[in-house]
């Protein structure tokens, strides 16, 4: 073990996933486990607090009783979206003082709080903000660590297999739509429209269609009053790398709907994202974007736009659209994401200890090796292989292929 490291800070950033807390609580109770003289503080709201300089200490308490955060959804010290790089947007939220380096007031910060490594628990900005400050660090020689676990629903992040918290928010965006779907009773004629969370990648809405299939293979059925499987089915999918044609797509779903009496669509939030983008400037609306320069997808809003394209091309009698989102990331970890979390959490202490910078992950060119994957290798935005033979196998069951 390096001597060096005396005290370690932990950080969770962007949106939630079902991770945050567990990987929290596995990092703080490995970290009791093999150097339990190390002194632990989170900061709060992300790099926000990092900024601000405020955070809290791992007690003696929290350190005995660190699994329990396991159980929970959501992140104990709490979020924020903040590019560290983006001076502009610092400046106006208050976090920096006017003509201030946020890269420079958040490492100084550390080292006013005599942080040896820093833990960063988020997505591809957080991470790739962490890639930015660690090599800030570096050039100007301020000897800290800087260590980060990938978090995503998307399952975006370069080059990490598996990021934590996807396998979970596909079953329990699953296990959402099978309550949805029964609304397709109540109204003749029913369009569904399940948006499914998923910027760049298919990924997600993918495993979830997967998933909610799984759960329809366990039901019982009787056809002969109606209950059938084909009123509950998915009919089609569709993700940011598949294009389709939406006119060949109504006619093979208006003759799904002529004879279920119903259409389920799951939808990526990021599909079509641009036609829809083109279309509201066309009209004089401008597209608000965050402080990472991404659109706001809550103002693009692509379910509500599928629900109209189709709903009309359908003759739907009633459109209905639903996001599983922020349900399924709020969620505690299934058992395969805690066992995927804890892995990388060791090994993260580990690569701390020995003064190893990276993303610990599943490197999937390193033959899916868990080892501390270089900043520099980590970008957001990995598409979905929409050539992946589950994924396939799912076009061609729901008769898209």
């Amino acid at each position: 073990m390096s001597k060096q490291v005396k005290k370690v800070g932990i950080l969770t950033a962007g949106g939630l996933a079902p991770c945050l807390s567990s990987a929290i609580g596995f990092l703080i109770d490995e970290y009791s486990r093999v150097a339990p003289d190390v002194e632990i503080i989170g900061y709060i709201n992300g790099y926000k607090g990092l900024l601000k300089g405020e955070s809290i200490s791992v007690t003696p308490e929290v350190r005995k009783h660190a699994l329990y955060l396991t159980e929970h959804g959501g992140s104990p010290l709490g979020n924020s979206r903040v590019k560290l790089t983006n001076k502009k947007d610092c400046e106006k939220r208050g976090l920096v003082k006017e003509g201030e380096d946020p890269q420079k007031v958040a490492a100084e910060q550390l080292v006013k709080d005599g942080v040896d490594v820093l833990h960063t628990i988020g997505g591809d900005d957080t991470n790739t903000a962490a890639a930015e400050l660690a090599a800030y660090l570096a050039e100007n020689n301020y000897g800290l660590t800087v260590v980060g676990l990938p978090k995503t629903i998307d399952n975006d992040v370069y080059p990490i297999r598996q990021s934590f918290g996807a396998w979970t928010a596909a079953e329990m965006g699953a296990s959402y739509f099978a309550h949805v779907v029964k609304e397709n009773t109540a109204n003749p004629r029913m369009l569904i429209v399940h948006e499914v969370m998923g910027r760049n990648c298919g990924w997600l809405t993918a495993a979830t269609a997967v998933a909610y299939r799984k759960l329809l293979d366990t039901q019982h059925w009787l056809p002969e009053f109606g209950a059938t499987r084909e009123r509950e089915e998915i009919h089609a999918v569709y993700i940011p790398e598949m294009p389709f044609d939406a006119q060949t797509e109504a006619e093979r779903l208006r003759k799904v709907m002529d004879k279920n009496d119903c259409v389920n669509i799951f939808v990526s939030e990021g599909a079509c994202v641009p036609t829809i983008i083109k279309e509201l400037e066309a009209k004089g609306e401008e597209v608000p974007r965050d402080a990472f320069g991404h659109p706001r997808l809550d103002k693009v809003n692509v379910g509500a736009w599928f629900a109209k394209q189709f709903g009309e091309m359908l003759g739907a009698e009633k459109t209905m659209v639903q996001k599983s989102g922020y349900y399924s990331r709020a969620s505690a970890p299934i058992q395969k994401d805690l066992e995927l979390i804890q892995s990388c959490a060791k090994k993260a202490v580990e690569c701390a200890l020995a003064g190893i910078g990276g993303v610990i992950g599943q490197d999937e060119n390193q033959n899916d090796e868990i080892r501390a994957c270089e900043f520099p290798r980590i970008k957001g935005g990995k598409p979905f292989d929409v050539n992946t033979a589950w994924f396939q196998d799912l076009l061609t069951a729901i008769g898209q292929k």
